[in-house]
């Protein structure tokens, strides 16, 4: 059975390592890059462009060091920012690494968003946008909707980019799986961190998250005596 836990249930897992000062994020992002290595490795299109979609939050910090893991073994990475902010840290690291940093406006229609993919030759889009501490509604606003909406159109056929989503895909709720905006890259992979989260595992969000690979950062202890969410069997098994 596979077993998933709510965004509360992990974030109080999550606390007193944080309160300890573990690096959770480096964990997660460190786990984020080698996932993202195996699969371009896999279709044989190692190392390869990667664009970021960076939202303001912890996502998007993960996002930002993966980024920076990957530029260091030879991928050039782009960064579109959607958020007024940025993960400070984890945009440091990227620029150190290398990492462009575009404007976000020149990806916010179709045409644009195309062209952008074929400028960049990106190989992988990496969907950084939200995360779980999004609000009870977790459907996409703004810039980050816009990019999202430009982007649809070209994640399909032969030559589209695989889309891997950061814990889970952006505008998804990640307690009961609900999709209030069909505004939603579908993933082929999703790289969760420290425990499945339960709307990966509840229609329809679970059709959106493609294959959903957990990362451990140190959490999975803390969860064993907490009732999860939701469990399903393990299509694998």
């Amino acid at each position: 059975m596979i077993h998933g836990w709510t965004a509360a249930q992990v974030r109080a897992a999550e606390q007193p390592h944080l309160d300890a000062g573990e690096p959770l994020m480096q964990r997660a992002s460190a786990g984020l890059a080698l996932e993202v290595e195996a699969l371009l490795r896999r279709s044989g299109r190692w190392p390869a462009p990667v664009v970021l979609l960076v939202g303001s939050g912890s996502n998007g910090g993960d996002a930002l060091f993966a980024g920076a893991a990957l530029a260091d073994r030879g991928c050039p990475v782009t960064v579109v920012p959607t958020g007024s902010r940025l993960h400070e840290p984890g945009l440091a690291a990227a620029r150190a690494s290398g990492v462009v940093v575009d404007d976000v406006r020149g990806w916010s229609t179709a045409e644009e968003a195309g062209a952008g993919l074929r400028r960049t030759g990106a190989a992988v889009v990496l969907d950084g946008l939200l995360g779980t501490g999004t609000s009870a509604d977790p459907a996409l606003r703004g810039a980050a909707r816009d990019v999202v909406a430009a982007l649809l159109p070209w994640t399909t056929g032969p030559d589209a980019p695989f889309v891997v989503a950061v814990d889970l895909p952006s505008g998804v709720g990640p307690d009961d799986g609900a999709v209030p905006d069909p505004t939603v890259l579908p993933a082929d992979l999703t790289v969760t961190f420290g425990a499945h989260k339960a709307g990966l595992l509840i229609e329809p969000a679970a059709s959106l998250a493609g294959e959903v690979v957990l990362v451990d950062i140190g959490l999975l202890a803390d969860l064993a005596d907490v009732p999860p969410a939701v469990s399903v069997q393990d299509r694998a098994s």
